[in-house]
């Protein structure tokens, strides 16, 4: 990442924090930049997560080791990040049409990590999230095992989790990421 990219993705972040406190009621983003200046491995990845549309956010702060938490706030699934299969398995196991490439296997890439069913949720009672879209979330080894994978929206004012097999893919089907820094 370049001085420029640096600045804009600087700028894009704070005032993003700016316009939705209520998503971080207590922290400043002069914490946050002092963080982010001392972290330069997670500038990048927070560039690549909105580079692919994911429009970070600090969403907590953990009280035990001050790491501020960032997650996608796009208002839905990361466009960048749609049209993928759950896991590289499920990538090599599809023998046609298959996508571009899986969601395990993107987020591991950028150094993510893909939310958990609980994570999902705790982000939607921050906001409306995923109203026309969807996103694989973190699905239990049992599950996985059995081929399948599990993936979440909001409709009609509820957050639904789903199920699908795991070498699906959808146009309106991403993955949501999460980084602590």
């Amino acid at each position: 990442m370049n001085a420029e990219q640096r600045k804009d993705l600087l700028g894009a972040l704070k005032r993003r924090f700016e316009e939705n406190m209520a998503r971080h009621e207590g922290l400043t983003w002069d914490a946050v930049q002092a963080r982010l200046a001392a972290n330069a491995q997670k500038l990048a990845i927070l560039h690549d997560m909105e580079r692919t549309g994911g429009e970070p956010d600090v969403i907590a702060c953990d009280r035990e080791t001050g790491a501020f938490i960032f997650c996608d706030c796009s208002s839905e699934s990361p466009s960048g990040r749609r049209s993928l299969c759950y896991d590289p398995e499920a990538l090599e196991a599809r023998k046609t049409n298959k996508p571009a490439g899986s969601a395990a296997g993107m987020a591991s890439s950028m150094g993510v990590d893909i939310l958990t069913e609980a994570q999902y949720r705790a982000l939607q009672a921050l906001g409306e999230f995923d109203r026309k879209t969807s996103s694989w979330v973190s699905t239990p080894a049992d599950i996985r095992a059995q081929g399948g994978a599990l993936f979440c929206d909001r409709r009609y004012g509820q957050v639904f989790v789903y199920h699908n097999g795991a070498e699906s893919y959808y146009a309106a089907r991403g993955f949501r990421a999460r980084i602590e820094v």
